[in-house]
């Protein structure tokens, strides 16, 4: 029988209050399920505001930086001879060049004595106007126009003179020591803190007279790229790079961080696609007879089921309005208070405002509505199954949710076989999908999972009455327990996954410190780790430190970055002393010995994914670096070959480690950026540090002590392990908030169910049970149930951390671990888990017998 044309809109404006007045009746529920969606598109929501933000203000300020031209001529290490520059101005297709010198150095303030990072650009301002007119220095009303083309003048951004507000005179920190400059105007520039002054005057301040770090190319109308490379010829360690690639490769550096902390934020949504269908399916449960009661007067099966889809819609709905809402002043908050990287310093020093987008948020607002519905689809299903005639008189019940175990043994196989698939787009897609097939399959296995445990539990307890009563009803009624915990199992089973990883990623950390700290000291300049081009260690005070009394050994370090191919993140080059396989180096596999004439390497993961350097092959992509041993240009290339892989969690776009004495040899640099050092045995390290500060140095024709940083390896250790704290915060606050809709969506799952089984109790009650009996038994039954959902979501959350840990760590980041599992802290999630649903259900057990026993059973009589 189906309903005439005419009818159906009466009938749906009466089926609209029907099931806006069943949400009313049951708010908890219903809230449990909004506040998932709101706090999953919240939070995935904010998470996109705060990252699109902060790198559109990066990507921003670097076109900013780099002006209209069409090429940047960029060095592969360090800089290029400046000789280069008049081939540039001459070659035909030339229309404006621009020589740039880059250095990064520290601005030091009162506000900051011990320094702040400064970008500083030597320019030549009469090349500025037609390449990069931010460029342009911009002389105060009261200053020399040509000021700009004067040593010792200095112009700064809005950044920059935020740092020195006021200031005439501020200082810049070189190899010789702190030198003033003059603040003669500003800049236009955006972004970080950024200072301009004459290319010639920038050369002679810190030592690079007759070098460039990059030329800026306009081309004229109509030339070809590739054409007009290939006329110039250039040498083979300077790179030619298109305007993009700079914002290309913040954005390659920082993609994978951004996806994985969207996906975490994920985390809750995906918690509220299971609410959602334990909501709905005890509400179906709970109304078969009405359900029934509208088939029999006509109402279609297919139109029942989109009464129910149109709960979890309104459901979606309401959850992803207001969790735009809260997203947007989240986003707002976060970028105010902590600035734009949520821990993982990529976009440090930038200050972005909010960027809110109409596209994020449909986007974003879709993804809370699609998980309602597809939270909303299997008990749609159920109710459009229902037999009318058989529901109404009380002998059939909503078919069983816990069907399909053949569909949760697919789900799992496939979630095998997504794990094996390489990465898309350097992003680990099929890892994700495989992990949400396989908390999928898990939850849909679970009816299996009961009647497996059930069973020789209610054999062994038939002569306890009352824990029988209850292992009996989680047995029977197995597909309506499968759906009141499902909600908890994912949110566990994320929680567990999440802690696992944190955890096994935290005690890797801990070991790789271990090995790459093995002196008690470690010594460098103040700033050094955000200027390691223009600060380091004098070579006489180098000297004076290691022929100390106090001191028994030394080793030096140093750290160069390396341009290896336009469009990707630079390189890190660390030129060790006495490199040695058996220290220093958390080695990956076996050591190959290095062939006759080649220059052993050690590479890190991230090199071998990212550049193929693989062991046993030689790595023709540093000889960019190196074209020539010892200079001579009609030589043969310098062969580097790959000895060994080594493990780095410090560096994520790659790191190659050679012995300090090759690459001295190469290159002709003897600079130093780091320090070790070992004391001899009973002095104190306070003792070296002390004689070390006083060491004096005769660099710049000062005789004043350095600005040193000393730290002992456990000093560092700890500030490490503060950092990774740091930017796994947003982690925990996830995790917890995962488990936290979990047992909120348990307790109303509980509720509900409990609530509606009064006359149930009212019939125990009649055949002798007391109130603290039936008790007991509701007590039970939450005790049963929240006991294989947790151990449920234990297993299915061990299952997903080997994923996170072994393919999407790899395929993210670049980096290996080993599997840790901190048992305490998973054993007491379960129990709080276990304790949560069994107080839930005594609770609700206690206000469904506080009725009258023969009120409860009259509608039987």
């Amino acid at each position: 029988m189906r309903l005439p044309p005419r009818h159906r809109s009466p009938v749906w404006a009466l089926l609209c209050t029907f099931s806006w007045q069943e949400l009313r009746r049951h708010p908890w529920r219903s809230l449990a399920a909004i506040m998932a969606v709101l706090l999953g598109v919240a939070l995935a929501f904010s998470v996109h505001l705060i990252n699109a933000s902060a790198l559109d203000e990066f990507s921003q300020a670097v076109r900013s930086v780099n002006g209209r031209a069409d090429l940047e001529l960029r060095a592969v290490r360090g800089g290029f001879d400046e000789a280069l520059y008049p081939r540039v101005v001459q070659q035909g297709g030339t229309a404006e060049a621009s020589p740039v010198l880059e250095l990064n150095t520290l601005l030091l303030t009162a506000q900051a004595p011990a320094g702040v990072p400064l970008r500083l650009l030597g320019v030549d301002a009469l090349r500025l106007a037609g390449v990069a007119p931010d460029l342009i220095p911009r002389p105060h009303a009261e200053a020399d126009r040509l000021d700009m083309l004067r040593p010792g003048r200095v112009f700064l951004n809005a950044a920059a003179q935020a740092l020195a507000p006021e200031a005439t005179q501020v200082q810049v920190q070189t190899e010789a020591g702190p030198v003033p400059l003059q603040v003669a105007g500003t800049l236009a520039v955006t972004g970080p803190a950024t200072a301009v002054m004459d290319i010639a005057a920038a050369q002679d301040l810190f030592d690079r007279v007759g070098q460039l770090s990059r030329i800026d190319v306009r081309l004229q109308a109509g030339v070809d790229h590739a054409s007009y490379l290939a006329a110039l010829k250039l040498p083979a360690d300077v790179l030619a790079h298109e305007p993009a690639d700079a914002g290309q490769q913040i954005d390659q550096l920082s993609r994978a961080y951004r996806v994985n902390l969207t996906v975490l934020a994920l985390v809750a949504l995906f918690t509220g696609a299971f609410l959602v269908f334990s909501v709905l399916s005890l509400s179906v449960a709970r109304r078969t007879r009405q359900f029934a009661l509208l088939g029999v007067l006509g109402l279609p099966p297919r139109e029942r089921a989109r009464l129910v889809l149109y709960e979890s819609l309104l459901l979606g709905g309401l959850g992803s309005v207001l969790g735009l809402v809260a997203g947007t002043a989240l986003a707002a908050l976060a970028l105010r208070w902590l600035g734009g990287d949520l821990g993982g310093g990529y976009f440090t020093g930038v200050a972005p405002s909010l960027r809110w987008s109409p596209a994020a948020a449909l986007l974003y607002g879709g993804l809370g509505v699609a998980a309602a519905l597809a939270g909303g689809w299997w008990p749609a299903r159920a109710a459009a199954a229902l037999p009318p005639a058989p529901s109404l008189k009380g002998l059939g019940d909503a078919p069983s949710t816990g069907q399909g175990g053949m569909a949760g043994l697919v789900l799992m196989a496939m979630a095998g076989l997504l794990a094996l698939s390489p990465p898309w787009w350097g992003i680990p897609v099929a890892a994700y999908v495989s992990v949400a097939a396989l908390l999928v399959g898990g939850i849909v296995l679970l009816p299996s999972l009961m009647a497996a445990i059930d069973g020789p539990v209610a054999n062994a307890l038939q002569r306890h009455l009352l824990p029988l009563l209850a292992v009996e009803r989680a047995r029977r009624m197995r597909g309506m327990a499968s759906s009141a915990i499902s909600g908890v199992v994912a949110s566990l089973s994320l929680a567990v996954a999440l802690t696992v990883m944190v955890s096994s990623f935290r005690t890797s950390v801990i070991e790789w410190l271990d090995r790459v700290l093995p002196a008690p000291l470690y010594v460098h300049l103040q700033g050094s780790q955000q200027a390691s081009e223009v600060l380091t260690l004098p070579q006489d005070w180098l000297k004076k430190a290691a022929a100390l009394p106090s001191v028994q050994s030394s080793s030096r370090l140093r750290v160069r970055a390396l341009q290896l191919m336009p469009g990707r993140p630079k390189v890190t080059l660390i030129a060790k002393d006495q490199l040695d396989d058996s220290k220093g180096l958390p080695l990956q596999g076996r050591v190959l010995e290095t062939p006759p004439g080649a220059i052993g390497l050690y590479v890190s993961e991230a090199m071998v994914d990212l550049y193929l350097a693989r062991p046993g092959e030689d790595f023709g992509l540093l000889a960019k670096a190196f074209p020539h041993r010892d200079g001579d240009s009609t030589g043969p290339a310098t062969r580097f070959f790959v000895k060994g892989i080594w493990r780095d969690y410090a560096r994520q776009s790659g790191t190659v480690v050679m012995d300090r004495a090759d690459y001295e040899a190469l290159s002709g640099d003897a600079q130093v950026n780091d320090l070790a050092l070992w004391p001899k045995a009973g002095v104190a390290e306070s003792v070296v540090e002390s004689e070390l500060r006083a060491l004096p140095s005769s660099q710049g024709g000062s005789s004043a002590p350095l600005a040193l940083e000393v730290a002992s390896s456990a000093e560092i250790r700890e500030r490490s392990l503060k950092i990774f704290d740091r930017s796994f915060a947003v982690t925990y606050w996830l995790q917890a908030v995962a488990i936290g809709i979990g047992l909120f969506g348990v307790a109303a799952s509980f509720s509900a169910q409990v609530l509606a089984r009064r006359k149930e109790f009212g019939l125990l009650t009649h055949l002798g049970l007391t109130r603290r009996q039936i008790l007991a038994v509701v007590a039970g039954e939450g005790l049963v149930w929240t006991c294989i959902g947790a151990m449920a979501g234990l297993l299915l959350g061990l299952a997903v951390a080997v994923l996170l840990v072994k393919v999407v760590n790899p395929q993210s980041f670049h980096w290996s671990m080993e599997l840790h599992a901190p048992w305490a802290r998973l054993l007491a999630l379960c129990l709080a888990t276990v304790a949560a649903g069994t107080v839930t259900a005594w609770l609700s057990g206690r206000a469904a017998v506080s009725r009258d026993a023969v009120s409860a059973v009259r509608e039987d009589w």
